[in-house]
């Protein structure tokens, strides 16, 4: 796969900044790229100068210390996408690769953010649901439940937390239809791309910032959980693997079943491709980096002798 190489601190390519296509024949969205380490840099700090997560900028580079990748090292920016498998309208949470997707208008075009999400035992829900209301500077009052487990920890909370550098929902948060969840900003900005809330979606504070000037109220918003991701693009069919955050290394992969059901949901006319490369299929499922891999094409019909003819 083709990569740019990128050596100023610039992005080339901004999440948060870019909108891309989303025609209905194009599901793969994004470049990957290769950008080279400075000496004071850490993986926290180029994931979020190039809109990523911690924990999928990890996966690209596996190996790669998180707070010293060395002066020179090249770190894989995994900024290409397979849209999850959902209609295109509104907000599109994938808890599974830890993004937002949204979709102005009439879907043509989308954008897309990386967040946080709950962690073991305190789940983002998934489902449909809507935001409600929105609040710039809002006030936090924590559920009970949250001041129980804090109080516990040795760190009382206070019953109501106003605006300010405090106050864990930064400074934007639109309330959604789900009684006490959220989508927010956070005072703790490296702790996007990874599973610490209490199941309200984070988001860096300039991207909550940007989200918040896009929606407003009745903005349909759609929770789903899709680990596996396959979408057509340029004639080739791609396959995206994430692994379950949070959990042990054994139990984290996504099952080949997911991955079979995934591709033939991509191919509903023909079934699965004849050309289906099967070795890259199971390299993606036992790598799981997050990262879209061409797995087959579409034939090319050759009508030059009059006849049909195909070839890959």
């Amino acid at each position: 796969m083709l990569a740019a190489v990128v050596s100023a601190p610039r992005p080339v390519v901004a999440a948060h900044a870019e909108m891309w296509s989303a025609d209905a024949d194009g599901s793969v969205l994004g470049r990957n790229q290769i950008y080279t380490a400075r000496h004071q840099d850490t993986l926290l700090d180029i994931a979020r100068r190039f809109s990523m997560g911690l924990a999928e900028i990890r996966l690209a580079n596996p190996g790669v210390d998180t707070w010293l990748p060395g002066e020179g090292t090249e770190i894989r920016l995994p900024s290409r996408f397979v849209l999850p498998d959902t209609s295109r309208s509104g907000l599109v949470v994938n808890v599974a690769e830890m993004r937002v997707y949204f979709y102005p208008g009439d879907g043509s075009v989308v954008r897309t953010w990386p967040i946080s999400i709950g962690r073991v035992g305190w789940d983002t829900p998934l489902g449909e649901t809507s935001i409600v209301r929105k609040k710039a500077y809002p006030i936090w009052y924590p559920p009970e439940s949250i001041r129980e487990e804090a109080a516990m920890d040795g760190n009382p909370l206070p019953r109501v937390v106003g605006p300010g550098p405090d106050n864990p929902l930064g400074s934007r948060a639109l309330y959604l239809g789900f009684p006490q969840y959220l989508i927010h900003g956070t005072n703790k900005p490296f702790s996007i791309g990874m599973r610490v809330s209490h199941g309200c979606v984070r988001m860096y504070p300039e991207h909550i910032e940007e989200l918040y000037e896009l929606v407003k109220p009745g903005t349909p918003v759609t929770l789903v959980h899709q680990g596996v991701k396959a979408g057509w693009s340029g004639g080739r069919l791609y396959l995206e693997v994430h692994p379950v955050a949070g959990v042990p290394d054994e139990d984290s992969r996504p099952s080949m079943t997911e991955v079979v059901s995934s591709l033939v949901a991509a191919t509903p006319e023909s079934g699965l491709p004849v050309n289906l490369d099967w070795k890259r299929v199971e390299e993606a499922l036992a790598t799981a980096n997050g990262i879209p891999v061409a797995v087959a094409s579409r034939p090319i019909v050759l009508a030059a002798s009059g006849e049909g003819e195909s070839a890959d």
